[in-house]
């Protein structure tokens, strides 16, 4: 059994880290270059903090550490269908990636790339959750 007040922290610092992880996402995006930095820590930063805004997610409804290794895994696979979905065309889904809403979620152009980079971004969140669990 969980207890109920670890349970509700642990949602409250996921919650965190995931809104901490969208203003960075938003920030790198408007202000990367702006401030200097360089195209492959814009392009794959981006990447690498949308893979951990969707574990951070899917932690969000499996709190229990248990299932670390189910949220991994379906988020890695969801972040695959994700970017080979950028293969697929029809007016309907290619009118929603025109909309800053679409380019941020879905994004436009299929890249390898990007699916190591949400691996990362998995990857990462994942470790800093189980620290924190661990506390």
């Amino acid at each position: 059994m969980i207890d109920s007040g670890k349970f509700y922290a642990s949602r409250v610092l996921i919650l965190s880290g995931l809104i901490l992880v969208i203003l960075a996402g938003l920030a790198l995006r408007r202000y990367g270059y702006t401030i200097g930095l360089p195209f492959l820590i814009v392009k794959y930063g981006g990447s690498v903090l949308w893979g951990a805004m969707v574990y951070l997610l899917a932690a969000l409804l499996f709190v229990n550490r248990r299932t670390q290794l189910f949220i991994i895994a379906a988020t890695c696979c969801f972040a695959i269908a994700v970017e080979l979905l950028r293969l697929v065309h029809f007016p309907a889904l290619d009118t929603f990636r025109d909309t800053a809403t679409g380019t941020l979620l879905l994004g436009r152009v299929f890249s390898p790339w990007n699916i190591l980079c949400y691996f990362a971004g998995i990857r990462m969140a994942a470790a800093i959750t189980r620290q924190f669990a661990r506390r």
